[in-house]
């Protein structure tokens, strides 16, 4: 069976993805083995604060949450209130909770546990993966499917012209990890996932889709947040749900084009901060270390995701043979 480790700094479209993997691990479909957090949109105990609390609104309340490493690997942490909120819900205020550290350790257990079938999902800044790295480099490598939601590539940014945030927040740990994955990473960057919109009229019917389950009561005011900051810069009132398209390419719950590369993250340059270098026509003869995702079936995405919903809504009404049904439906 698939398993995952989602690292993750919600974050509202962390949100999505959160609900999606809760969905897919009551129905059978993969197996959730630990949620870490990364200081982000957010401080990263308070990421860990919301994971747990979305994870229970989705009536998933055994899965391990740890946070991880308090900051970025060199630089200050910069969070992003004007966009996720206070503490990162929007307007919804996570309950405070205990949060464990021990992230490095629920990684290790699971990739003891075999990597053939481990997916590592990071949606936030890659500092837990760089300092994973680190620590246990043989564990590292011994990683096979890596997937990262960053970077834009020969795209413009949404921190800086050329950068996007998770990158730009931890520059360093991204040019890390590039510079010593021995098997290429599939990059999800801005070119992809700016493209999976939000709208109000497919809010409401994801609500309407998740029936009772406690997290229905909660997001349209996680997401009327996101919504208003989309249009105070310009975007109209929507929002771009970068977080939960990365875990559909992941998983392989979409179709994707992809491109075979090498990349560099640029570190140190004022201006240059994040940015993503990538060799389109090899001419720096080196091993390609990145799968980057130049499209995506959107429309598809949007419909596996309100699948999920249905899930849950199925689950919160107590149907007992929900799991085997779904199941089958997303074989056919």
């Amino acid at each position: 069976m698939t398993r995952v480790i989602f690292d993750c700094d919600p974050g509202i479209d962390d949100t999505y993805a959160l609900i999606y993997l809760a969905a897919a691990n009551h129905a059978g479909e993969l197996e959730l083995d630990c949620v870490t957090t990364t200081a982000g949109n957010v401080e990263a105990e308070q990421c860990a604060q919301n994971a747990a609390f979305v994870l229970a609104q989705c009536g998933l309340t055994t899965v391990p949450i740890a946070a991880g490493v308090p900051g970025p690997l060199e630089v200050e942490l910069t969070t992003t209130p004007e966009t996720h909120g206070e503490t990162g819900l929007g307007y919804i205020t996570a309950p405070q909770r205990h949060v464990d550290t021990d992230w490095d350790l629920l990684w290790i257990d699971a990739i003891e546990r075999g990597t053939e079938d481990l997916h590592l999902i990071v949606t936030g800044p890659m500092t837990n993966l760089a300092a994973f790295a680190r620590l246990h480099p043989q564990h590292f490598h011994a990683l096979r499917h890596i997937t990262a939601m960053g970077g834009a590539v020969n795209y413009p940014g949404n921190t800086t012209p050329t950068a996007e945030w998770n990158f730009w927040v931890d520059p360093h740990a991204a040019a890390e990890v590039f510079n010593i994955a021995r098997t290429p990473i599939t990059l999800c960057p801005l070119n992809a996932t700016e493209q999976m919109l939000l709208e109000p009229r497919r809010l409401q019917g994801v609500v309407d889709k998740l029936g009772q389950a406690p997290i229905a009561a909660n997001l349209a005011e996680i997401t009327r947040f996101y919504f208003e900051f989309h249009q105070e810069v310009g975007e109209g009132y929507r929002a771009q749900i970068h977080d939960l398209l990365t875990v559909l390419i992941a998983l392989d719950k979409v179709e994707s084009t992809v491109c075979l590369t090498t990349l560099d993250v640029e570190p140190t340059s004022a201006l240059l901060r994040g940015t993503v270098a990538a060799d389109l026509r090899g001419m720096w003869e080196r091993e390609p270390n990145a799968r980057v995702v130049e499209q995506a079936d959107v429309a598809g995405a949007w419909a596996e995701f309100e699948r999920a919903c249905e899930i849950h809504a199925q689950f919160a009404a107590g149907d007992a043979g929900l799991a085997a049904g779904y199941h089958r439906k997303a074989e056919d």
